[in-house]
């Protein structure tokens, strides 16, 4: 009963940052039939929006917004007619890794000041656990000179989406929830409850439901850098570690499958650990262990080059000064369109430092700089490394391998068993050969 009182009294939210977490989002929204305004800061995106173009690489985006009515904005004030208004921009961390809360900052600033009095702001973006109490809320309160837990409510439900996950969604996925008052954490458990078809589970704390999100990243960059580091020690010991993952993997308790590769990518995994290693370096503690797994996460793409030179001084070839290299992938992961932190990324960098003249190609991204297809991308490649193991790649997998390059780099193991099947002596994989 208490979820139907609340949810009469919430219709119109506004969704701030429609990127990769706040469109979904909205869009969502609207189809559980709320009244929504999107609103972002950049005029280009919201142009392309009222287009009824997706800025983001999400056909079930592209496809819903052929038939919104979403009012599309980047006028902050219209946040005054809202009762709910849910902040979803990025929080990314600057060269050096310090995290860089300056765009939410600056959304919650503007958000801030327009806010009309008992509406409930919703943190989506994520954040190390401190920056509501220690950051936002003194933001707020000094923007609207209301008191927040009395006259305006303020919660945190950390962001959970997987880009290119058929499954797993924005309208599926588990979430949690932290606030500073009861009554606002009953209001944003109601309004997800009405929201998301998955368990909302509640948080004693904001601090709580800020450290979940880097938990759970943090997590899975240290399972990754486990196996990295186990696949770096079997390639000196003869063992195929994927071999040893998948029997491992048979044990039906207390074992989670993760597989070695050239690096991590996307917003969330490569990001978010460093969050919670400044906030506790801060605080006088030091994340050994994350931070060590970062260290040889981020050094992936490095070790990857160093078993092509490897093999190059092998095969009585020189250095890779000159070479051809063909660079296969610019995603962050398979079939998605998504460059955010993506581990090509710094194996190009690397690649040219040493002198490859590199070409790339990828099927999400083809234009004036890239190569317009595989066979072309592929014609006078001496090496070839693979940085994400599209279908597209995977089907080609003989013609990649038989292309006529002296090298092929699989950093993601992707054509271990086409390799394995033609008895090719071109390829490497990471910690399949020995």
């Amino acid at each position: 009963m208490l979820i139907i009182y609340i949810m009469d009294k919430i219709n119109k939210i506004a969704v701030i940052g429609l990127g990769y977490v706040g469109l979904p989002l909205a869009l969502l929204a609207e189809e559980k039939k709320f009244d929504v305004i999107g609103i972002d800061a950049s005029e280009g995106r919201i142009d392309q929006l009222k287009k009824r173009i997706s800025p983001i690489d999400d056909k079930d985006a592209s496809v819903r917004l052929k038939k919104t009515k979403i009012k599309f904005s980047t006028d902050f004030t219209l946040v005054r007619d809202v009762d709910i208004a849910i902040i979803c921009v990025p929080t990314p961390v600057h060269e050096d890794k310090k995290p860089d809360l300056s765009i939410v900052e600056s959304a919650t600033i503007s958000t801030a000041k327009h806010l009309r009095e008992n509406a409930l702001l919703i943190i989506e973006s994520t954040i190390n656990p401190g920056v509501c109490d220690e950051l936002l809320i003194p933001i707020i309160e000094e923007q609207t000179k209301l008191k927040v837990g009395k006259n305006l409510h303020f919660a945190h439900c950390p962001e959970r989406i997987n880009p290119g996950d058929q499954k797993w969604h924005v309208g599926n996925i588990n979430r949690v929830v932290g606030a500073n008052s009861e009554e606002a954490l009953d209001l944003a458990y109601a309004f997800y409850s009405q929201l998301i078809d998955g368990e909302i589970k509640k948080m004693a704390s904001l601090k709580e439901a800020e450290a979940v999100k880097i938990v759970e990243n943090s997590f899975r960059d240290i399972n990754i850098a486990f196996v990295n580091e186990l696949a770096m020690s079997f390639s000196k010991l003869g063992i195929n570690v994927v071999n040893v993952i998948n029997g491992a993997a048979t044990k039906p308790f207390a074992f989670m499958p993760h597989f070695p590769g050239i690096g991590v990518g996307g917003h969330c995994i490569p990001v978010d650990p460093y969050y919670l290693i400044e906030y506790a370096h801060n605080n006088g503690f030091e994340h050994r262990f994350m931070s060590l797994a970062r260290e040889i996460n981020e050094n992936m793409p490095a070790y990857c080059i160093e078993l092509v030179e490897t093999e190059l001084e092998k095969q009585k070839l020189g250095d890779l000064k000159g070479k051809k290299v063909t660079v296969l992938g610019l995603s962050y992961k398979p079939n998605v369109g998504d460059m955010r932190e993506s581990p090509a990324t710094k194996t190009i960098k690397i690649l040219k430092e040493k002198g490859a003249e590199v070409t790339t190609f990828d099927p999400y991204f083809v234009d004036k700089s890239t190569a317009k297809s595989l066979d072309e991308a592929l014609r006078s490649a001496e090496v070839v490394v693979l940085a994400t193991a599209h279908k597209e790649f995977i089907d080609a997998g003989e013609n990649i391998i038989n292309s006529g390059a002296k090298i092929v780099m699989d950093g993601r193991n992707a054509l271990y068993s086409q390799a394995k099947n033609i008895n090719n002596k071109v390829y490497l994989g990471v910690g399949v050969t020995s």
